[in-house]
Order: C-alpha cells, then structure tokens, then sequence
C-alpha cells in the first residue's frame, strides 16, 4: 500500500544525504539491504516495523529529535487507509491525466450503483497504456463514493518476488487499524476470514495494482459486501470470474495531443501542431512514451517540438529516443517480455518480420514452424501477457512493441535463423497467395486437392477475405521476390490474381503488382508472358489510377509483344484495353474500331470471357457517346449473350460482367428519362456487387441509385442509398464516398 509511506520514505532519504551516505554505504551500516532501503525511499514498500526504523537510525547515527522524527514517519505510513482525506496522499504522477473519458465514466456508473456483491473491474492492457496512472486518478474521482476507505495495494507483479497474498492481507488489516491481539488472536489462517468480514462492512475502494496473476488476486477479492475493486495488471487475468473487463488501449490522436500540449505548453504546441501530431504518431499514441517525449520537452527549452518529431522518425534510433532520465519505453516493455515462456518470446520476436499491421495464426505458424494451431495458443499467450492486440482472428503489434521485438531479434537469435524465418513466411504467402487468386480464374477454382496449405480456401469467400486480410504481407513478399530476381514467382502470383483484382480495385496497388510482374515477364525473355502482364498493367492504371493517357502507351506495347509473339488472345487484350482508353479520351471513334478489332480477335481466338467483354464495351461506348437508344439494345444484347453461354463463362466473370451489363442499362434509360426502369437495374447491380462481395462497385453503383432515384421523385430511397454508400468502409471507392457524403449534405440542408 502506498501513503503515508512517500513521508518516510522521503525523510529517510534526506537524512541519508545529510549523512553523506550512500544507499550501499547505509545498507553497511545498518545491515537493511541495499534494495530495501531502496524500495523505502521510493515508496515501492509499506513503511518498515520499529526494529528496522531502529537499525536505520543506529546507522545513520541520528540525533534523538531525527531518531523521534523517523519513528514518527514510520507510524504515518503504517496508519489506516486512505478516508476520503487522506486521498491527497495517493502516489504523484496523475495530475496531469488526460482523455479515458468513457472508461471514468465506466467506473463511476460501477460506483454509483448499489450492487448487491462487491464489483470487481480487472484493467488490462500493454505495457505503457497507463493503467496505474488510471486506477489512480480514478479513486480521486470515485473517493467520495467510499467514505469507509480507499486502499491501495501494491502488487508489484512485473518484479521478483512479488508480495503473497498474505502479506498484502495483513496489510490491509493493520490500514483498518485492526489492534495487534486481535490479528494475534485470529492467527495467520484466520486473517483471511477478518479480511473478508471486515471489508465486507465497509464501503471501500481497493485498488490492486500491478497484478502478478490470478492466484494473487483472488485471496484479495471480497466475497460480500458493497467494495468496488480495481485491479490493474498487464495480463488479461483470464481465469478471474465474475469481472469487468476494461481493456486500455492507445490514446486517440487528440487525446495524444492534449496530452503533450499539457506537458510542452500551449505555446510550443501551438507553434508547429503538425509536429506535435507527428510526435504523438511516432509514440505510437502510447501514454508512458507521450510522457517521456513531453518531459525530454518540457526539461530541453531549446528544442523544437520539430527537432524531436525528426529524431522520433528514425524507426532504429526510436525506442533509444523515448528516454529521460530513468524512464524508458524499453524498460516497460522487458518487464512483459522476461516473463514469456521461451516459445512466446520467439513468437513474439520473429512477429516483427510480418511486414503488414497485423497477421492470422497460419502465418505465425511459419515464423516458428508450429502447427497453426499450436501457434495459435503462444499467439493467445501474447494476447494474455498484453504484447499482443487482436481484431477478430488478426493479431497485432504495437509499433513500439513491433520496434522492441525486432530488436530482441537481432539481439538473440542468429542472422540465418531469421532469414529462415523470414523466407519460410514469404513462401507461405506467396504460394497461398496463388492458389487463393485461382479460384477467381475461369480455369481454375477450387484448390487443388494436392493442397496442403494451411489456410482454409474452401470457398471463394474465404479466399477474398484471406487475400484481403494478407494483402500487405503478400505484397510484400511479392516485392522482395522482385528485388531476389524471381521472376517466375512474380509472373505466376500476378496471373493467379488478373480476375481477383476486378474484386478489390481500388486496394491501392494493382498497378504495382502487374507493373513488376511485366518487367519479370520481360527478364524472363517471354513475349507472350510480357504482353499479358502489359495488358493487366494498362487496366490497373486506366481503372485504378484513372490515366488513360499512361494506359494507352502500356496497351500499345502489349501489342506489339504480342504481335512478335503472334498470340491472338493478347492482341485482342491490347485493342480492348486501347478502346477504353480512347473512349475515356472522348475518342469514340478510335474506341469503336479497336472495340471492333478486340471483339474480332476474340472470337478467333475462342476466348468467349474476353468476347463478353467487348460487347459491354461496345454499348458502354455507345452510351457515352449519346447513342442511348442503341446503347439499351446493346446491353440488352449483353445480357441475352451470357445467359446464351451460359457456364461456359466461369461465375465470377459472368457475375462481373452481368453487374456492368446492368449498371450500364441503369445509366442508359435514365439518359432517356425511363427512371423507374433504370432504378431497378441499377438496383441489381448494387445487389450483384454486395452478393459478389465487390464492395468498391457496390460503391460506385449505389451513387448511381440515389442519383436515379432523385430523378424518379423519391428521396427517402435516396437517401437510403447514399448512406449505405457513405458506410460501405475502406474498400469502397473514395470519390463515390465523397459524393455520397455530399449528397446527403445536399438533402439535408434542403427546405
């Protein structure tokens, strides 16, 4: 418990400087050991009994008045608890808390009501979040709710040879100034029952802090009575029944600011708040490095907050960066680490060679070589000891816990077991990678059952999401297979997923993707590999970056390599690609005779998806000519074609191309006034997109709905569609969210 020790432990602390001593010298003289004297002037340790204030005096050769003075600190901090005065006394550190509003508010619900049993709250989370500063200014804040006493315990479970509940028991008993017969009298396996019955009397605020584990706790726990318990620890304290949970995590970017502001002043963070926000960034928004970065500030005039944001940007220099004096993000963090199992602390080293934000159990499997599920379980290890966040099945790394476990890495393994670790993971991506893209390929599909992957593909909807969920790591492993001269595994991941792309356009990094595989294709001296991949790239950055000009070079040099190659399928590719660049240029006559070429070339070739295709094209060029009339019977001809073909065009193609077959009619009729027609086509190509889980369509086509809907006089439904829009997520296509956002302004401020 803490208090009226901070009195003691000062006072001993001064008298040791006016003695000219050091810790070491005392501990000497006075046969108290050095980290005992240590833990007193610190305030880490109750306030010590007679004979050892006696041993300390002797030592220190006091005066019979400093001597009284000792003897009086001492009986201070061994006095009761904390009344609602005696809060004052609580640990330094929490007049500057800032943000964790609806966690306060949290508790203080969990005070104010009546509750028939003590309420337990267990506060976890990682090393740094702040979970003692939060118990702490929380008691302040909830003091006048507990007039019977507010205690705190110090559990010192990130030390050796934490307290045993017994002590702590005894404790808390002399703070409710239970009388030293009566603690005689009950005896050792009696204090246990006093402790409960006393407490369960009283109303109390017991706030245990940093917890070792379970079996720590629950001796401490009261089985009746209206108590509120606090307990803060770094684990989850899973095994604890009948508890509030109240994880902490980082602080929100404008808590994080405050927060430094508070620390730096209003005038120096007001003087280059970009540089404040970048501070706050690289500290991860993690409270324990926020404070140390403010300090360093606050104790250095002469810096910039800019000078501190560019020394924070050097991800190698960064955890050496977040000290001052002996506070260091690293010490936090190694008090979690040494406590690891040796398998969790390889896991959690070799995490740091996931290169995206986060990672699954299969791919932590091959940092280690466990199988996924025993992976799994040190995963969970991780998630219990506070290392580790989770979203679902994704698990991940702090930043700054990201930058503390590559350097355990270098530290305690050997270059070529990390290199190991690190090709087995990217072989792993990659080559799940493919065969995930496959089952989007019209002569592919399902795995194969020669498969023995350990990421559950069993469905086309499993494998989006994987690919989804993976894709900074597999795009990773895709650009380190590019820099090793890999060409063949470049070539073969950009041809797995050519079909999966039109799933996720606007992920960012298609035009990369096919750009390195073209480059791969031509280093492998391959004509008809080269036009393929030229092709794909000319879509990627027609579509996903909208550059028809830059396409049209790229569709250009696909025909010529395919020419050389005399391979009609990529020819057909090339005028394809070249007549949509030309109709986005307005050059509809251009567009219609490549469309006508590309559609010719299809079907010589006998590639009936590339031939749907160049039909939906040719009416969408119609269309945007002002052709509509023509353009409805084209798409009506689209339509008419697919179901002819029938499963001779593979699903997910003949689903992609059906949903632009009904857009495109959407967009026609509404041109020639017959909305409610084109209300319900453009209403089934949101349903085809959202069904195919093609969210940046769906996006797209919702726009065109609430559009076409205000048109038909119906503005509810409109508005239906544009919020769906504007909720869609990350993966819808950010201008459409733009629009859709604006559109409901517009209905909003209408009279």
């Amino acid at each position: 418990m803490t208090g009226g020790r901070d009195v003691f432990g000062t006072l001993l602390r001064e008298l040791r400087v006016a003695a000219s001593l050091t810790i070491e010298a005392l501990a000497e003289r006075s046969g108290v050991s050095v980290r005992g004297i240590g833990d007193l002037e610190r305030g880490r340790r109750a306030a010590p009994q007679r004979r050892t204030v006696a041993a300390l005096a002797d030592g220190l050769a006091l005066s019979e008045a400093d001597r009284e003075r000792l003897l009086a600190a001492a009986r201070a901090g061994r006095s009761p608890g904390y009344s609602p005065a005696g809060v004052r006394a609580f640990p330094r550190g929490i007049a500057d808390f800032t943000g964790r509003e609806a966690e306060l508010a949290h508790l203080e619900r969990l005070a104010d009501d009546e509750p028939a049993a003590p309420v337990v709250v267990a506060v976890s989370g990682a090393p740094g979040t702040g979970k003692t500063t939060f118990a702490l200014h929380a008691a302040r804040r909830l003091a006048d709710r507990f007039p019977d006493g507010q205690f705190v315990l110090e559990l010192r479970g990130t030390q050796d040879g934490p307290p045993e509940p017994a002590e702590l028991v005894l404790g808390v008993l002399k703070a409710l100034q239970v009388s030293d017969k009566d603690l005689a009298h009950a005896g050792p396996q009696g204090h246990p029952a006093l402790y409960r019955r006393l407490l369960a009397e009283r109303r109390c605020l017991l706030v245990l802090d940093d917890a070792r584990d379970e079996r720590q706790v629950r001796p401490l726990l009261p089985g009746a009575g209206t108590a509120l318990v606090v307990v803060t620890s770094r684990r989850m304290l899973t095994g604890l029944e009948s508890v509030r949970r109240l994880p902490l995590g980082e602080l929100t970017g404008s808590e994080a600011a405050a927060f430094l502001t508070g620390l730096v002043g209003a005038e120096r963070a007001a003087a280059d708040p970009a540089a404040l926000e970048d501070v706050a960034r690289r500290c991860g928004h993690l409270p324990l490095a926020l404070r140390i970065a403010g300090n360093w500030l606050a104790t250095r005039t002469g810096w910039t907050v800019r000078r501190l944001a560019d020394r924070l940007a050097r991800e190698e220099r960064r955890l050496d960066a977040l000290s001052a004096g002996d506070m260091r993000v690293t010490a936090a963090f190694d008090l979690s680490y040494r406590q690891l199992t040796p398998s969790a602390a390889r896991l959690f080293r070799r995490l740091a060679l996931i290169p995206g934000p986060d990672t699954a159990a299969p791919a932590a499997a091959e940092l280690t070589g466990q199988e996924p599920f025993d992976a799994e379980d040190t995963l969970e290890e991780l998630v219990e000891a506070g290392l580790l966040g989770t979203d679902g099945e994704r698990y991940r790394l702090h930043d700054l816990l990201r930058l503390f476990a590559r350097d355990r890495l270098a530290a305690d393994e050997k270059a070529a077991d990390v290199e190991a670790a690190r090709a087995a993971l990217y072989r792993m991506l990659l080559e799940t990678a493919v065969v995930a893209g496959r089952w989007f390929e019209p002569d592919h599909g399902a795995p194969p059952a020669s498969w023995c992957g350990t990421v559950d593909l069993s469905d086309a909807g499993r494998a989006r999401r994987w690919l989804q969920a993976e894709g900074p790591n597999w795009l990773a492993a895709l650009r380190a297979a590019a820099v090793a001269g890999e060409h063949a595994s470049v070539v073969r991941l950009a041809e797995a997923l050519h079909w999966f792309s039109d799933q996720w356009i606007f992920w960012g990094h298609w035009p990369e993707v096919f750009g390195s595989a073209a480059r791969a294709a031509r280093a492998l001296g391959d004509p008809v590999l080269e036009a393929t991949q030229l092709n794909y790239h000319a879509w990627a950055v027609l579509l996903c970056e909208g550059r028809p000009r830059d396409s049209l070079a790229l569709s250009a040099e696909a025909l010529r390599a395919a020419r050389l190659a005399h391979d009609t399928a990529q020819q057909a590719w090339a005028h394809y690609y070249q007549a949509w660049a030309h109709r986005l240029l307005e050059a509809y006559g251009r567009a219609a005779e490549h469309n006508r070429l590309a559609a010719g070339l299809f079907r010589s070739s006998g590639d009936l998806h590339g031939f749907v295709q160049s039909e939906y094209a040719r009416a969408v060029n119609l269309s945007d000519q002002g052709d509509h009339e023509a353009a409805v019977d084209g798409f009506l001809g689209g339509l008419a074609l697919l179901d002819e073909l029938g499963d001779r065009i593979a699903p997910h193609v003949a689903d992609f191309t059906r949903r632009g077959l009904h857009a495109g009619l959407g967009k026609a009729l509404g041109k020639l006034g017959r909305w409610d027609e084109a209300v319900g086509r453009l209403r089934t190509a949101v349903g085809i997109s959202r069904d195919s889980g093609n969210t940046a369509m769906e996006s797209i086509h919702l726009v065109q709905l609430g559009d076409a809907l205000l048109s038909a006089g119906e503005p509810a439904a409109a508005r239906e569609a544009f919020a769906r829009c504007a909720g869609l997520g990350p993966d819808a296509e950010p201008q459409r969210v733009a629009t859709a956002r604006a559109r409901l302004a517009g209905l909003d401020a209408a009279p």
